[in-house]
């Protein structure tokens, strides 16, 4: 199989699955008890949030809060912040191509009395500052805009919207799933409050993330039960995914600048190939500020499930519609809001590169993309 679904998920790192195993085996320990045993797994927790901290360039190691994963991350983030300040407004801006992990969860808000106003992007798919600020009333107490978006990889410009939003004393949150681990992320120069991660974006394990919260934030507590994570986040440590975590991570920051470079120049390669070779192709998103591993195209005249079918039918794993796991088919949220043609949106295709991704297997891809192409009529 030529896997090119990395944005729904990545195959775990062998260095990353043996860091782990001792912990499901030796260190079983519950790091909540007082015991060696315990001491043991305690301490592995505290260096995976070490490595977490360095990766994005946090302060403290005490504003590292494990969680399940992204989408818990979010919910947490935007619930914890909405109730902890709902004396001072209700007003919350996101953007309306967000994950639906942000979406839904300020849908559920809006049945709880808050305001949502959904920014629109541009026509290549960025949120911009002035958006941003024309959005913000007297009582809005939260932005949250995603840091890189899931199906078309534009990257939104989040030092900026971060600078505004502390000047105007507003809780900024971002969802940097799908930044984290492939791009540089500076929580304190980039003026964020919260960020939200997920390990299996970045050849972790699944199941695990964090949310990082600067210090002296005031947030509400999601998941109520026990003293974990310093009484914020109740629930047994998950050790050896948390340790999966922490070392993936560390891994992916370590090689960013080679690995960004040889992704980019793959995402360059099949662009290139494809806007050469396949009439009437058309890339979707920012060619410019675009995560490094992302290609987003469609084929006019072609439904993406015919795509994705005959792609599969290939052996290549790939993403249609608004899809965040592989095969999910449907009217994309994301493409639609950026006011693309429908002929456009209904044969939208996602092709995301990881660790693994070769030169031959993209060529092998852009093969079989041409022979969809011509063997339409």
């Amino acid at each position: 199989m030529i896997y090119l679904d990395n944005a729904a998920t990545t195959r775990l790192r062998p260095e990353v699955l043996q860091i782990m195993l001792p912990y499901m085996e030796e260190e079983y320990g519950n790091a909540s008890g007082g015991y060696a045993l315990a001491r043991s797994a305690h301490g592995a927790l505290d260096r995976a949030r070490e490595q977490l901290k360095n990766a994005i360039h946090a302060k403290k190691t005490r504003e590292i809060f494990f969680t399940s994963g992204g989408t818990e991350s979010d919910n947490w983030a935007i619930k914890g912040i909405a109730y902890a300040n709902r004396q001072k407004g209700r007003h919350i801006i996101t953007s309306a191509i967000e994950h639906h992990a942000v979406l839904e969860t300020c849908g559920f808000l809006q049945k709880e009395g808050f305001e949502i106003t959904y920014l629109r992007p541009g026509k290549d798919g960025i949120i911009s500052l002035d958006a941003v600020r024309e959005a913000v009333r007297p009582d809005t107490i939260l932005i949250s805009i995603m840091w890189a978006n899931n199906e078309m990889g534009a990257i939104n410009p989040i030092g900026q919207i971060g600078k505004f939003a502390r000047q105007q004393g507003i809780c900024f949150h971002t969802d940097a799933v799908q930044a984290a681990g492939h791009l540089s992320i500076n929580v304190e120069q980039e003026n964020i409050d919260l960020l939200s991660i997920s390990a299996h974006k970045f050849h972790g394990p699944k199941g695990v993330g964090a949310l990082y919260v600067r210090e002296g934030l005031k947030l509400e507590n999601l998941i109520n039960g026990g003293a974990q994570e310093r009484g914020k986040r109740s629930g047994t440590e998950n050790v050896p995914a948390i340790v999966g975590l922490g070392e993936a991570i560390h891994l992916a920051v370590q090689e960013l600048p080679k690995e960004a470079e040889r992704i980019m120049k793959l995402r360059d390669h099949m662009i290139k190939r494809i806007l050469n070779e396949i009439p009437n192709a058309r890339i979707n998103g920012s060619t410019i500020n675009r995560l490094p591993g992302n290609v987003n195209v469609s084929l006019p005249g072609i439904r993406s499930e015919i795509i994705l079918f005959k792609m599969d039918m290939a052996g290549i794993a790939c993403s249609g519609g608004s899809a965040c796991t592989a095969g999910a088919i449907g009217k994309s949220h994301v493409l639609t809001a950026m006011e693309l043609e429908e002929e456009r949106v209904s044969s939208a295709i996602r092709f995301s590169f990881g660790l693994y991704t070769t030169l031959e297997e993209i060529d092998q891809t852009v093969e079989q993309l041409k022979n969809i192409a011509f063997l339409k009529n």
